[in-house]
């Protein structure tokens, strides 16, 4: 199969979320924002239920990887995993979690024998997950034991928030305020951006990458008066990565980082923990930016959004994020298969069955 027939491989997310909403509407609007195929992995019902309760018509059909692309122009494919019971919109249920499992799972096994080009995922709601015994903080730490389990490697998942104005990193993730200080290390630093900056060149195609690097502190610690955070572990980290050559810089004020001209001096900030780095991101970009998973074997995309349960079977969701998510991953893929990197600044069963 060649790259351009792969299918891109998008999971259902919570059925009982906007996923499905956003998935059957961005079909609807395959044509007009240039998506290419992609295989939605989930239950068909749900996505039958939802479109008849949204007013919008979509005809399903059961595929593969191989038949996905060759259907998309006339019907949305579905590769089934079925949930066993009739799926409420906006009402989450623990019993559908094996499925929302199953589909990332499915999705990455995918993608790393080639069949399908990347992984786009829907959103999950974490506590319903670990209601079912989820041991994973979210999406991005599962599919980094996914991507150990497959390739007997250990990986550092790297979460940026890629959007049209703000390239945005988090060296720490998932965990509370108060555990900051403790878990941001030297090493964790400088493996971030070593990962950072091994997929802006491999799959944004960005020759050479410039790394703004944030203090933790208010005014980046204000010489040490406000926390010395910065000078025992961020500009040490700093240092070390300027020496590998590695355009990393800082410590920087992350109150100055984000306006226009700071902005156009970098190609990604790095930030030191969740909110600092997705709050930008996400203000400069909330429709259009998508998360993207660096340092794993595959390639995987996704809104920057939640489920939004109170959305869900509205018919108001709007599918903008995961338009930009679908789109980025089929760039990215495109980056990949291309052993030249090229300089650019910007994001750049097999058998078919009716099922509607």
């Amino acid at each position: 199969m060649t790259q351009i027939d792969r299918p891109l491989a998008l999971t259902q997310g919570d059925p009982a979320g906007i996923g499905p909403d956003i998935a059957l509407a961005a079909w609807v609007k395959r044509r007009e924002n240039g998506i290419s195929p992609f295989l939605y992995i989930g239950d068909p019902a749900v996505l039958a239920a939802r479109a008849r309760l949204i007013n919008l018509d979509v005809p399903l059909r059961e595929a593969g990887p191989a038949t996905a692309t060759s259907v998309f122009d006339d019907a949305l494919p579905v590769l089934p995993i079925r949930i066993g019971f009739d799926v409420a919109a906006g009402q989450p249920h623990v019993a559908s979690a094996a499925s929302t499992i199953a589909a990332i799972e499915i999705a990455v096994r995918l993608t790393l024998s080639g069949e399908t080009a990347a992984v786009v995922t829907n959103p999950i709601a974490k506590s319903v997950l670990y209601e079912s015994g989820f041991k994973f903080p979210g999406h991005t730490e599962f599919l980094a034991e996914l991507a150990q389990r497959a390739t007997g490697r250990a990986v550092l998942p790297v979460m940026m928030l890629a959007g049209p104005k703000l390239r945005a990193i988090p060296v720490t993730i998932h965990i509370p305020l108060k555990d900051i200080p403790a878990a941001l290390t030297h090493e964790l630093i400088i493996e971030t951006c070593r990962v950072t900056h091994d997929d802006l060149r491999s799959r944004f195609g960005i020759n050479h990458p410039r790394l703004a690097v944030s203090g933790l502190n208010p005014h980046a610690g204000e010489d040490n008066t406000m926390g010395t955070e910065e000078r025992d572990i961020i500009a040490p980290a700093i240092a070390r990565l300027r020496e590998e050559g590695i355009n990393a810089f800082g410590p920087l004020p992350a109150d100055t980082m984000f306006h226009d001209e700071a902005r156009g001096r970098y190609d990604v900030a790095i930030c030191m923990y969740h909110d600092q780095a997705l709050i930008p991101a996400k203000a400069l970009g909330f429709d259009t930016s998508v998360n993207v998973t660096l340092g794993l074997p595959f390639i995987r995309t996704s809104p920057d959004h939640g489920t939004a349960f109170g959305l869900a079977g509205q018919g108001v969701a709007r599918e903008t994020s995961l338009v930009a998510a679908l789109n980025l991953a089929r760039t990215l893929a495109d980056h990949s298969a291309d052993p030249a990197p090229h300089h650019s600044a910007g994001q750049p069963a097999q058998q078919s069955g009716n099922l509607s």
